[in-house]
Formats: C-alpha cells, structure tokens, sequence
C-alpha cells in the first residue's frame, strides 16, 4: 500500500470526465489513485473506495448517480476520518448531496458539493468550471486540487445550493439543444443552408456556449458523446422533481424529457444529448424524418361579417394613451441588507392541496423505484433503519 502524502489526491469514477481529470491531476503533479466499479487499465488503480481513502485525503467522486454516490460512500465507511475531505461532483441533486454529506461529516470528514460545468473537452484541457458549496475551511483544503483541473471556480454557498444551480443549468442546457434542433430542423426543411442559421445566431442575442458547442455536430451528424443523453436526461428528472417540490410548474423543461425519453427508447442514450436532434433528421441510410404538416388553424370572428349593404360602425373611441415600457422597467428598487441577506422560505404544499395540473415527474413517475428522488429516500430509511 502506498504512503499517505499531501501530493496524494484520489479518484472514484472513471467515465468520460473523471478519466480526464485524473489525467489532469497527474500532469499537475499530484500522486492520484483511482477506483471505478469496473477496473480499468490505469496507473494506481486500486482495490476499492477504502484503499483510496488510505493513501489519500482528498477523494473526488465522479459518479452517474445517488445510487453509485452512495454505495461509494458505505464503501469507504469507517476508512474516512477527520483527515479526509470528500469532494462530490457528481450531480445528483440538492436532497441527495444534503444526505450524503451528512454520512461524511458524520464520521469526522469534510465535504463539499462541487458540480461541474465543461464537457469531455473541457477536462482535457483542464478548463471544467467547479461550483463550490460548503464551509470555507474546507474548501482551503481541496482547492489546489480543484485549481488543477480548472479554469475558474464559483462560490455558490452552503451544501446544496451548488446541486441546485447545476441541475438548473443543466436544464437550460437541454432547453436550449431541443430548441436548437427544431430551428436546425426548419431551417433544412426550408431549403436553407445550415451555415446561414450559423451565421444568423452569431450576430444574434440567442448566441451561447452551448450553441456554439453542439450546432456544428449536429448538422454534421457528429454525436460522439461528451454529455450523454442518459445523462442529462436524468438531470432533467431531477430538475422536475425540484420544481414539483417547490410546487412550480416548468412546462418546457417537462415537454423537453419528453422528447429526452422517446430518444432514450429509440437507442441513443450513449450518445451526445444533442443526438435529440436525429428526431427530425437522422444521419446515415435512414431518410430525414418528414415533419408534420401544419393544420389549417380555424379563424373565430368576434362578430358576424360585415356585408356590404350594412351600415358602416362609428369609428371607435381613441384608445387612452399606455405609458412607455421604459417607465416601468426604470425604477430600481434596493434591498436593505438586511432584506438581501434574508432567506427566502421554502415552498411547501399543504397537505390537503391538489397538484398543479400536469405536475409529474415525467415520464417516469415519483413513485417509481429507480427514480432519482427514490433512491436518496431508500438510502435515507436503510441507514435510519440500521
């Protein structure tokens, strides 16, 4: 077994992203040893989740889900002391990051909720951006290691609030490549070149990373993975499930998993979510899609129509003139800081009131065992129960 030392750094998880940052570590030149549920050919690979936390007091996770974040964390079990600080950046949501850091501080250890944004390139080039939630004496610890294999790092607050932001942004991200494949969609069903579109949004306010990113690959037809479609449709789940809870209705995102989960069903969970796009044009032998042809929209007059025998109407009374916009949007209002330090209080449903119409977690239910939400809870009772 190797020596502990401070340029030891673990590893758990060697997908697309954890694989390129334990590169990165190593290239910054931190001793870093790794485990993943299924071995992989890799420098100091090691025997489990305990034998990491032997040599090494910085632990990053990089795990699909809560399932996978806590059977790590039973793993490591009473191998984690008051020495280690678990560095979670896996996204798995507010609820199960609260749970899971309360296993980890419960054994002495510190942890912090650190998601990150920046896809397979991103690692490569050590340029993922890391939100931070958790004490600061603890993030001191870990932020070389964070520093590492990243361009910036952003303090979001307490345990949970980083989940949060990132299930959200995750949610925009989804938003915005289904968007970007029906516009794509008709934009070539038109008999327009895709670079006009090209050219068109990088002159427009709609312009962003993400589009940027993904339109190339998708009028190519490259969906080579570097955030798979099973992935950020289980971020999309979550992002539901937040939104039930604080009793929101988010209607695009939920028409978004929608379509998220006719593509899961249809094989290309492995690949790029921008693979969304190969429902309206698929790449390859199959021919292009055809997209429905528009119904005549009926029109409903106010009134019966006006012949032409029938007295013309008086003209109508001038309208009262409607204040500028600009007068609306002008006035700032300041917080006190008091009021801008205040918490603003949780969402919570009585217990007698209906749910919002269309208010699920679709398409797979709350109830459901294998849904995100439902793992964290089974973990919770287990534990409670033992």
């Amino acid at each position: 077994m190797p020596r502990k030392s401070r340029k030891n750094v673990g590893l758990i998880g060697l997908g697309i992203i954890g694989t390129r940052v334990a590169a990165g570590l190593r290239a910054a030149g931190f001793q870093t040893y790794l485990w993943n549920r299924s071995a992989k050919p890799a420098p100091n690979f090691l025997g489990s989740p305990a034998e990491v936390a032997q040599v090494a007091d910085i632990i990053q996770i990089f795990v699909a889900d809560a399932a996978a974040l806590f059977e790590v964390l039973e793993m490591m079990g009473d191998a984690l002391t008051p020495e280690h600080v678990v560095v979670c950046c896996a996204t798995v949501g507010p609820e199960a990051v609260i749970e899971a850091a309360r296993f980890v501080q419960g054994r002495g250890a510190g942890f912090l909720d650190a998601p990150f944004t920046g896809s397979k390139v991103a690692a490569e080039k050590r340029e993922l951006v890391y939100y931070i939630g958790g004490d600061d004496a603890v993030f001191q610890r870990a932020k070389a290691v964070l520093e590492a294999t990243s361009k910036a790092i952003v303090r979001i607050g307490e345990i949970g609030h980083a989940a949060t932001v990132k299930v959200v942004t995750n949610m925009i991200s989804a938003v915005t490549v289904q968007t970007l494949a029906e516009g794509l969609a008709i934009v070539q069903r038109a008999g327009l070149n895709p670079e006009v579109l090209a050219a068109a949004i990088r002159e427009n306010a709609c312009r962003s990373g993400v589009v940027e990113l993904k339109l190339p690959k998708m009028v190519a037809g490259d969906f080579e993975p570097h955030f798979s479609l099973k992935h950020m449709f289980k971020d999309v789940q979550l992002g539901i499930q937040m939104a039930n809870s604080l009793d929101l209705e988010i209607p695009v995102t939920t028409v978004t998993a929608g379509v998220m989960f006719g593509a899961m069903n249809r094989g290309w969970g492995d690949l790029d979510f921008s693979a969304l796009y190969k429902t309206y044009a698929p790449h390859g032998t199959e021919k292009p899609a055809a997209l429905p042809a528009a119904a005549p929209v009926p029109v409903r007059l106010a009134s019966p129509p006006v012949v032409a025998s029938a007295p013309v109407a008086p003209p109508a009374e001038p309208r009262p003139a409607v204040p500028a916009v600009e007068e609306k949007i002008a006035k700032v209002v300041e917080l006190s800081p008091a009021s801008a330090k205040a918490k603003v209080p949780r969402a919570v449903r009585a217990a007698d009131a209906k749910p919002l119409v269309g208010e699920r977690a679709e398409p797979m239910e709350p109830e459901t065992p294998a849904h995100p939400v439902n793992v964290v809870r089974r973990w919770f009772v287990a534990r409670k129960g033992g």
